[in-house]
Formats: C-alpha cells, sequence, structure tokens
C-alpha cells in the first residue's frame, strides 16, 4: 500500500507515547519497535516472557533462559503485522537460533525487523514529477551467551547491533541513518520440582536489563535521542497438577530506564523535574527519581502484566493475560488471549489482543503467529 504521508507522523505512531491524556508526560526514545513483543506464546499472555519458562525467543525477554532449554537447538519464527486497520505492509518479523552447549550454558542469536512499509515521496508538487519509493526500516541483530551458575540460577550476556533507516534520498534532507550497539545483562530462577500436597510445583524468577548504550541522532542538527534502555523483572509458579496438566501463573513489571522530560514554561526553562540532557548513563540511574510530580509519578512509569499459561501434555496450550500502562505514561491497557500447539518438534502459536484503552491500539484487531523448531538432544533437570 502507497501512502503519502511523512515518516515522522508514521514514526510516531509506532511508539508507545500518546498525546491525547489529560496531563501526559510520556517517555519517548530512539527505535522503539526494540520494545515491541515479537512473538505470539509472550503475546497472548500480555506481551509478558522475562520469568515465564525457558522457549525460543527468550532472547528478547531474558536470554540467561537458555541456559534452562530442554532441547539442545531451538529455532524460532516470528511475524507480528502492525497498525492492520491502517495498511498493510507494516510489520515485525524475527528468527532466532539458540543452542544448548552442555548441561550448563548456551548460546543464540536473533535478527529483528522493523518495515514501515512503502512511502512515495516528490520533491514538488507537480504530478508529472518522477515519484520517489522510500521504504524506512529498522532492525536489531543479537547474540547472547547464557552460564548456568548454579542448579537454579543463570545468568546472561547479550550484544545488540541496531540499525534504524530513515533517511530520505531528496534533497535538503537532514535524517541520517543510526548504527549503534547495545548491550543486555539478565539473570532468571528457575527451582526444582516440589511437592505441595495435592500438587507439585515450580517457582520462576527474572530480571532483564535491555539496550544499555549510548544516545543516537537522527539529524545534522546534533540533538540526541535515549535508545530505549528497559528494565523487566518478575515472578511466576507452576503448577503442575498431574502429569498431563500444569498451570502456570506470572506477575511481571517494566520501566524504561530513561529520563523523565521536565516540565518547562515557554523559554524552556525547567518548572519542575530534572534536565533529561544528560548521558546515558547518569539517565540509567536518574530515570529513578526525576519524575516531575515526584515519587506518585515515578510508580505510574512502571507498567504491569498479569498472565497464565494451561498446558496439556506439553502438546496444547490456552494463555490469557492482562497489561496496564498509566493515562499518564502511555495509556496501553488490553487483554489477550493465546493457544499453542505442538506437533512431535514443531509448535505453532497464536495470539490476539483486545483493546481495553481509549487510545488506539497498534496490534487491535491483529492476529499473531509463531513457528517453534525443536531439535537435538533433550536435557534433563540435574
Amino acid at each position: 500500500m502507497k501512502r503519502l504521508i511523512p515518516i515522522a507522523l508514521l514514526t510516531l505512531a509506532t511508539i508507545l507515547k500518546i498525546e491525547a491524556q489529560t496531563d501526559p508526560n510520556p517517555i519517548s526514545t530512539a527505535a522503539p519497535f526494540l520494545l515491541i513483543a515479537p512473538d505470539a506464546r509472550s503475546g497472548g499472555m500480555a506481551d509478558m516472557g522475562v520469568s515465564t519458562s525457558p522457549d525460543a525467543n527468550s532472547q528478547h525477554w531474558n536470554p540467561a533462559k537458555y541456559a534452562f532449554l530442554e532441547s539442545q537447538y531451538t529455532l524460532g519464527i516470528n511475524y507480528t503485522p502492525w497498525l492492520r486497520n491502517l495498511t498493510s505492509d507494516v510489520f515485525l518479523g524475527s528468527v532466532t537460533y539458540a543452542n544448548r552447549l552442555d548441561e550448563r550454558s548456551a548460546w543464540a542469536a536473533s535478527l529483528t525487523y522493523f518495515s514501515l512499509g512503502s512511502i512515495e515521496l516528490r520533491q514538488t508538487g507537480d504530478p508529472n514529477e518522477p515519484v520517489i519509493i522510500e521504504k524506512p526500516n529498522e532492525l536489531a541483530l543479537d547474540g547472547s551467551y547464557s552460564l548456568r551458575l548454579s542448579e537454579s540460577f543463570a545468568m546472561a550476556i547479550g550484544l545488540r547491533y541496531i540499525r534504524s533507516d530513515f533517511a530520505l534520498r531528496v534533497a535538503n534532507s537532514d535524517i541520517n541513518t543510526i548504527n549503534t550497539f547495545t548491550v543486555d545483562v539478565a539473570g532468571y530462577f528457575q527451582s526444582s520440582e516440589k511437592n505441595y500436597g495435592t500438587f507439585n510445583g515450580k517457582w520462576r524468577g527474572g530480571f532483564n536489563i535491555s539496550n544499555i548504550g549510548s544516545k543516537v541522532s537522527f539529524t545534522d542538527s546534533g540533538q540526541q535521542d535515549f535508545v530505549p534502555t528497559n528494565l523487566r523483572f518478575g515472578g511466576g509458579f507452576d503448577f503442575i497438577l498431574d502429569e498431563y496438566n500444569t498451570i502456570s501463573t506470572n506477575l511481571e513489571f517494566n520501566k524504561l530506564l530513561v529520563p523523565t522530560p521536565p516540565i518547562r514554561d515557554a523559554n524552556g526553562t525547567i518548572l519542575s523535574g530534572q534536565e533529561d540532557n544528560v548521558g546515558f548513563f547518569k539517565g540509567i540511574f536518574q530515570s529513578f527519581g526525576d519524575a516531575p510530580g515526584g515519587f506518585k509519578e515515578e510508580l505510574k512509569e512502571f507498567t504491569w502484566a498479569i498472565g497464565a499459561e494451561y498446558l496439556y501434555d506439553k502438546s496444547f496450550a490456552l494463555r490469557a493475560g492482562y497489561f496496564n500502562e498509566s493515562d499518564l505514561k502511555g495509556a496501553r491497557k488490553f487483554f489477550t488471549l493465546g493457544a499453542g500447539f505442538k506437533f512431535k518438534s514443531s509448535q505453532i502459536d497464536m495470539s490476539y489482543l483486545f483493546n481495553a484503552s481509549d487510545i488506539n491500539n497498534p496490534l487491535e484487531n491483529t492476529l499473531r503467529f509463531s513457528l517453534t523448531f525443536d531439535f537435538g538432544d533433550l536435557f534433563e533437570e540435574y
């Protein structure tokens, strides 16, 4: 689908920044596509995955989980339509491959690609002028290594290359292509199975500090933007009812480690809050105490999600979840449903989102799909 709209307008539609609120003070970053849930399994549980059981797509949520993979090799392929109500050629796709080397370690690599479709541009308003077709896009190439430090705990480190290509092949364009690197640090806890009377259970917990990296600039003016450095943490419990039936419950929290924009007057003088034009490292620590509204607003910068997954005989899954974000910080609120079907070494997952906010969601009325392939030797808990 061809569209004659500014790239900036389409980009803002993908950023988790909503302007139609009473007193909004959202946080925006460069490369916001890095925060989009890539897979349908997590999408079925309200976009969570830092403390769920390991799978092929743990690279996005928590790469430390790979040290607990049951299969030696796993491959995940994901496709997510974006802004489906407006266009048909904007999407997020990803491919992830993981290899568990032994009982203690694993490595993984992934490619995420976000297409903003095709845009028609003309230098002037002359209808006879040749049309320039631009295809802005963003991508991330990741690698990670995870190590099991004990029977129940693992940590991981990841390296990510990010490229945002919004550059225009027109005169007087000052939009630059961005190339940068970021680092992830993650941890994951998974207890052994224990008996709790009428059922067995297993505890899970995890954290991931992702996209730690320097600021970037899209223009020659020198104005710099933060990449979406992000803290995600949570926990869960598996109710193992018998050898066939398991119910997993999870609660997760998320916070951008990016300074909150201060409140300024017409002259740019800060009325409340702190200066947000700081280095990325200082910005990480400043993000915990710089909200203009004080501690109350600081708490509103945490999003939370609850989700559950019912698994029958490791071959059929049903999922549901709810995601909540403060009205001051984006107003995203939605319910999700999902299902998964496993056939020998392959699995297909799908999810659907129900918007519960007055603000439109780019994934509303969208069906998301994921394919997973597990092969190689199986690892047993030790």
